[in-house]
């Protein structure tokens, strides 16, 4: 069985720096068009279920990449983006800068301290492990190919989860996935192995974040 866990496309706030979190912004142009090519790229490629983020920039990607195919997306509202609370509409450069507190939300996940009204990692992973044990461990033994589209913080946090992970320092892996790309993993009916590599979309000038 696999499994392509694919961040959405890029929307104004990506293009500009911007926190999203649980902002629910819709993809700009390019962002439509990576979901669009990413569509094409897995045109022949048999989904039995999409499950998406319910946040419009998740979903409408997963809209794009299912194209005219009859495949059910089911939204989950465990699938929503890390909340930033007060820090949402704020420049990431200024945020994640030297001297302030939320640094360590790349460089020490499991230091995070979560702003007024927003989630600490630890409460993104047991989200994200309830939507896997309740839904998606259930439709792997069940389905031969399964495509997730969500957030970059959230998929990390699903990843957390597949790859049995303890660490929260570890959090972030190889990297946060660029908007529109996947991860892509194989279940052998007790553990996941991820395939090597990720799938892009386009190519590198998607935003990061």
């Amino acid at each position: 069985m696999e499994l392509y866990v694919i961040r959405h496309g890029q929307t104004t706030w990506n293009e500009k720096g911007l926190l999203q979190g649980s902002v629910d912004i819709e993809l700009n142009e390019s962002g439509r068009e990576v979901a669009g090519k990413m569509g094409e790229k897995l045109e022949d490629t048999p989904f039995d279920v999409i499950f998406s983020s319910p946040l419009i920039r998740a979903y409408e990607t997963a809209c794009l990449i299912r194209g005219h195919r009859n495949i059910p997306i089911i939204r989950d509202e465990r699938l929503r983006e890390i909340c930033f609370g007060d820090l949402e509409g704020k420049n990431y450069r200024e945020i994640f800068m030297e001297g302030s507190p939320y640094i360590t939300f790349f460089t020490d996940p499991s230091k995070y301290p979560a702003p007024p009204g927003g989630e600490t990692f630890y409460q993104v992973i047991e989200r994200m492990g309830e939507f896997y044990k309740e839904v998606l461990l259930p439709a792997a033994k069940k389905y031969e190919r399964i495509m997730v589209v969500a957030h970059g913080n959230a998929n990390k946090g699903l990843i957390f989860n597949l790859e049995n992970n303890t660490d929260v320092k570890t959090y972030w892996g190889p990297g946060l996935q660029k908007n529109g790309e996947a991860d892509i993993f194989v279940f052998n009916g007790e553990s996941w192995m991820r395939k090597p590599g990720t799938v892009p979309a386009v190519d590198e000038k998607w935003g990061r974040l």
